[in-house]
């Protein structure tokens, strides 16, 4: 007889490069439980299956408990940045052909590679893009009609070429669809294997190259995406014979159900990292932090964003690899700094680290599967900063492997082991500091005006190095760091992004097309949700607009408020616009009737509330005393090459209640994370078990007491 309180659980679970990671939360009694399995790159399937048995073991509950499973995946991703890009076909206005080959005239790194740079392949080369002929002009109005002809020609061209999957980028089609519609019609008619991308349903925004590149990357990951997140849903559903629900996580910092998301697979090609960038923020602003740079280290690279109270920062200016992409993402900047990171010698003899990464297999050397190469978590398991194990026990490490790993690389450098291998620790740590001045510095932001908060696998093992080489006040540390991501899921809502191209100086804008595009937006992001099994008192909507000045080449994204749009609402929207460039820029031209305003695109975001898991506070009682907390054991740990190898205290965190300050040198190890705390450092527990270290001037001793609170 079924329970008359059955259980809900919902289950995050967010696929790495090493490890897959899962969270599952049990919406009646509150319970969160995290653990993680490896993950299985030749089948991403199989280890989310592993994980979602892994954790309802755990729970001690079967399939029929599941109330919906969101995903962060990194199938797009990966296929991207590794280049697996099957051959495309892309079909454009007669007579722009040669639209990717002319591209942009930027050039990587300025002149000084100018003389040197060679342009890269196209996604599409030369011989397999096609003109159709007709023409609209920017208002949408028709130039000359749409040749159905030459559109039958070429897609007869391409089936026969055997070239299954096309992007269709018509000049103006954010203005008016009609005429890529038609093509699509052609196209099931003539070509009807064909796997289609209109410019028009991926990216109504003008920009013609931009938004033909990011077609064509919808349309190169929509069949491997789709094939992935089809297997998922098949297998889900044969756990426990009904459909569950199933929310794949986007780039925009929101889930869709699968079923819509293989139909825009170009919105996940950042969908691990936004849901860590989120779990993170919301994490750091129940602390109490409204400035936070997040970082998020994993075993292949190590990804970094902004969060300014508890929002991380969106941009639509980033790129995927080589691959740029117009999509609303999360702001996020990546270096090749994860724990199976390479170190290798270059031909002038020095030494590097990454990009290139040992993954999960082979690995790296201590993992015992072959790996041939030394890592960032060789050097760390050699110098004692991590234990000869991962995952609690579960993973060994083959300590002496990657001790003749180093030694040998030591030799060819001219140094000694242990100055081989902090100067891995040292390189790395160099490569995330940089990475984290890219979005803050390079922005306009004081670095220093920001708290660092750390989770992944190995995101935690260098925050004591950043604190000094940034000059951080303090960095936080989440409980269950391994699993951040995997918990971000649990906190994100349904997210849909509607955008639509309105170029006007603000002197000539009509209310009364504003408020049409916006309605008009608003009409769809609210269709979608309803599809999602949202009722229609459940849905809101953010209103905003891309703004410049006239004449230049970048917007500005700024709200718009609620209600009917009016002249008020426009002046409003002209201040908030000002006063964002100068937060951003250091200076505005408000008052300058020489300068005038420019709108340029209207979006509107659908969103479909998510219950969260509640964080829970552990405040310390009034009676407690100072004491020492209990020590798991002592090893022998470098934290300088130069002063060699120290007795080092070794802290099992889940003893560390709230209150509980350690000062190093220590070693704080949990199931999925290690926080090695060098002599200087101090690290604190506050109520909601975060751990914050902080730079203290004193001596230090490596003990841990509980503050009087």
């Amino acid at each position: 007889m079924a329970s008359p309180n059955p259980r809900t659980i919902r289950i995050g679970i967010d696929t790495g490069g090493t490890f897959t990671d899962v969270v599952a939360f049990d919406e009646e009694s509150g319970e969160l439980v995290t653990t993680k399995t490896p993950s299985t790159p030749g089948n991403p399937a199989d280890g989310f299956l592993a994980g979602i048995d892994k954790v309802l073991g755990l729970l001690g509950a079967g399939p029929d408990t599941i109330d919906a499973v969101s995903h962060g995946t990194t199938v797009a991703t990966n296929q991207l940045l590794e280049g697996k890009v099957d051959r495309l076909g892309f079909i454009t206005t007669e007579g722009y052909e040669a639209m990717l080959e002319i591209a942009r005239q930027s050039v990587p790194d300025g002149y000084g590679n100018s003389y040197f740079w060679v342009k890269p392949d196209r996604i599409v080369p030369r011989d397999l893009v096609k003109g159709v002929g007709g023409r609209l002009d920017f208002t949408g109005a028709e130039v000359r009609p749409f040749d159905e002809e030459s559109a039958r020609a070429a897609a007869r061209w391409f089936r026969a070429q055997g070239i299954n999957t096309l992007g269709v980028c018509f000049l103006h089609a954010y203005a008016n669809p009609e005429h890529e519609e038609r093509m699509r019609a052609v196209l099931a008619e003539e070509h009807p294997d064909a796997v289609v991308s209109l410019s028009s349903e991926v990216l109504r925004e003008y920009r013609e190259y931009e938004r033909a590149m990011t077609t064509l990357v919808d349309a190169a990951v929509k069949p491997r995406l789709s094939a992935y997140v089809t297997n998922i849903k098949s297998r889900l559903e044969a756990l426990d014979d009904r459909t569950i629900p199933f929310y794949v996580m986007k780039s925009n910092g929101g889930v869709l159900s699968a079923d819509e998301v293989v139909h825009q697979p170009i919105t996940t090609v950042l969908s691990g990292p936004a849901a860590g960038a989120l779990g993170a923020a919301l994490i750091a602003k129940v602390a109490g932090f409204d400035k936070v740079l997040t970082s998020d280290g994993g075993g292949t690279s190590t990804d970094v964003s902004v969060v300014i109270d508890g929002e991380p920062t969106l941009t639509t200016e980033g790129s995927v690899g080589a691959f740029p992409s117009k999509i609303p993402m999360i702001d996020v900047v990546t270096v090749g700094a994860g724990g199976g990171s390479i170190a290798w010698l270059s031909p002038e003899g020095t030494l590097k680290v990454g990009p290139q990464s040992a993954g999960a297999d082979p690995g790296p050397l201590c993992y015992g599967k072959g790996g041939l190469d030394v890592t960032i978590t060789d050097a760390h398991v050699f110098l004692g900063r991590i234990p000869p194990h991962l995952l609690g026990g579960e993973i060994p490490l083959d300590v002496d492997a990657a001790r003749e790993g180093i030694q040998k690389l030591a030799e060819q450098l001219g140094l000694t082991p242990e100055a081989c291998a902090t100067g891995i620790l040292e390189i790395s740590a160099w490569n995330q500091a940089n990475a984290l001045r890219q979005v803050t510095v390079k922005r306009g932001l004081d670095v220093r005006d920001f708290t660092l908060t750390t989770f992944g696998g190995s995101g935690s093992l260098l925050l004591c190095r950043l604190v000094d080489v940034l000059g951080l006040p303090a960095v936080l540390v989440p409980p269950n760091p391994g699993n951040v991501s995997a918990f971000g899921l649990l906190t994100v809502d349904v997210k849909n992004d509607y955008v639509q191209t309105h170029v006007s100086l603000a002197d000539h804008l009509d209310p009364a097309s504003v408020a049409t595009i916006l309605d008009g937006l608003t009409a769809q992001a609210a269709s979608a949700l309803t599809k999602e099994g949202f009722a229609e008192g459940e849905h809101s909507f953010v209103r905003t607009a891309d703004v410049r000045y006239f004449g230049q080449a970048f917007e500005v994204r700024v709200g718009v408020p609620d209600g009917p749009i009016d002249a008020a609402v426009l002046d409003e929207v002209a201040a908030r616009f000002h006063a964002e460039h100068k937060a951003l820029y250091g200076y505005d031209f408000a008052g300058d009737a020489t300068q005038q305003v420019e709108w340029v695109n209207l979006r509107v975001s659908g969103i479909g509330p998510i219950q969260r898991p509640e964080i829970k506070r552990h405040p310390v009682s009034a009676g407690s005393t100072t004491g020492a907390a209990t020590e798991k054991g002592r090893r022998q740990v470098c934290f300088d090459a130069a002063e060699g190898y120290v007795d080092t205290p070794v802290l099992w965190r889940p003893d560390l209640g709230p209150g509980t300050v350690v000062t190093g040198p220590a070693i704080i190890e949990e199931f999925g994370s290690t926080v090695p705390l060098h002599p200087g450092f101090t690290a604190r527990i506050d109520e909601f078990l975060n751990i914050i270290v902080t730079r203290v001037d004193t001596a230090a001793t490596p003990a841990a007491t509980k503050e009087n609170n």
